[in-house]
């Protein structure tokens, strides 16, 4: 049995969604906010057979997908009198970082 950790970007949260139920595998979502843009990212944990791991790893890089993004950068510094422009920076953002875990113990209660 494997733990398949899947931290995703909001807007590729219901289409994955959508993919693993149609495949018929279970996943809990837990909304989560963080990294470089503080975006909205969605946590999946699916718990799955080790043979099922490489078809769940297939339907994620299916479903998430990195996007350019333009930010500000922050302000340097300055001293009075100084003027600065600043040019928005391409970031990109997206995609998915997945962790896959050995579970040694699995029980379904109810």
């Amino acid at each position: 049995m494997k733990l398949v950790i899947a931290v995703v970007q909001g807007k590729d949260a219901e289409p994955l969604l959508g993919a693993l139920t149609n495949k018929r595998y279970r996943a809990t979502q837990v909304n989560s906010a963080g990294g470089f843009l503080r975006e909205s990212n969605v946590t999946l944990l699916i718990g799955v057979e080790e043979t099922s791991v490489a078809e769940v790893l297939s339907l994620i890089e299916e479903n998430c997908h990195s996007r350019t993004r333009f930010v500000n950068p922050l302000m340097p510094i300055m001293e009075p009198g100084e003027f600065y422009v600043p040019n928005p920076v391409e970031v990109l953002v997206g995609g998915a970082t997945v962790f896959v875990l050995a579970v040694s113990r699995y029980e379904r209660v109810g």
